[in-house]
């Protein structure tokens, strides 16, 4: 099955078309919103982060609290329907959180090809780097994780746009 990456403002078209059985929502405090109607309230995560990779005054940093919740949610996900990550914009939050269950579902794949397949899939995509760190420590992928996002290189933000993302490899 797939995972559905977006923006918050295609996240209404995208439920009505996809009808996805799981939703993680990647937004700062101030904007985070509630379960859409729909949706059942367990099955939609929601992690109130800035998109950030570095301690800021006044911003939420990712943690590793943040990064496991994403983790153990996913496995209560039999991916029989797709699951649907955004965040703001669909290109650095949600683009890591789909990694990093791309890389949790597939222990023995090679992380860069699973980025290469992302890049593929999302010229826009930019992936956090606090995200992707903290789960390649908690996956003990010893920098495979961050190295694979790195080789991503440069990104087309003009070119944002959902995506489905394949979750296994």
């Amino acid at each position: 099955m797939t995972i559905i990456v977006c923006g918050l403002g295609d996240v209404p078209a995208t439920l009505a078309a996809r009808r996805p059985s799981h939703m993680v929502t990647l937004l700062d405090p101030a904007t985070m919103i509630p379960t859409p109607g729909g949706l059942d309230e367990a099955r939609h995560l929601k992690l109130a982060v800035n998109d950030i990779a570095e301690p800021t005054e006044g911003l939420v940093l990712p943690n590793e609290d943040v990064v496991g919740r994403l983790i153990a949610f996913a496995r209560d996900w039999d991916e029989t329907a797709p699951m649907l990550i955004h965040c703001w914009a669909g290109i650095s939050r949600s683009t890591a959180s789909a990694f990093v269950l791309a890389c949790e579902r597939n222990p023995g794949a090679d992380e860069r090809m699973i980025a290469a397949a992302m890049r593929r899939a999302a010229p826009h995509a930019s992936p956090n780097r606090r995200i992707v760190a903290l789960a390649d420590d908690l996956l003990d992928r010893r920098g495979r994780m961050i190295d694979a996002v790195n080789a991503m290189g440069d990104y087309d933000y003009a070119a944002a746009a959902p995506f489905d993302f394949p979750v296994r490899y």
